[in-house]
């Protein structure tokens, strides 16, 4: 039996408006190695107008993305400057663009893929 990863980050909000409008949200990165071994889930929390929302997204596409632009289906993944990575997420009601830092990300990865590496005898 595995052990879930969870992870909690904070996330910039990116519209439309002037970059200084972007406000922090937090978000939820969940892997659990038993119930889907190659993918992730980011949840963001309620917001005015919106429930929470969930997505589950391959680890491969996350990890990619930080490198360089990258989609797969509703998900599109991309690095912004050195320190930032932005993830675009489309559902049928709401589109949500947010942006990470990539450290967290990197952080998230890594302990994801040492919670699925083989235990040494």
């Amino acid at each position: 039996m595995s052990v879930a990863v969870e992870q909690h980050a904070e996330v910039r909000v990116v519209t439309d408006s002037a970059e200084e409008e972007r406000w922090a949200v937090p978000v939820d990165l969940r892997y659990d190695p038993d119930a889907a071994p190659r993918s992730v889930r980011i949840s963001l929390p309620e917001s005015p107008g919106a429930p929470p929302q969930h997505w589950t997204i391959t680890r491969e596409l996350l990890e990619r993305g930080l490198r360089g632009p990258v989609s797969s289906g509703d998900v599109r993944v991309w690095p912004s400057g050195r320190v930032r990575a932005v993830v675009e997420l489309h559902s049928a009601q709401h589109v949500a663009v947010v942006q990470f830092d990539s450290a967290a990300l990197t952080r998230f990865l890594r302990r994801t893929y040492a919670a699925t590496s083989p235990v040494p005898h």
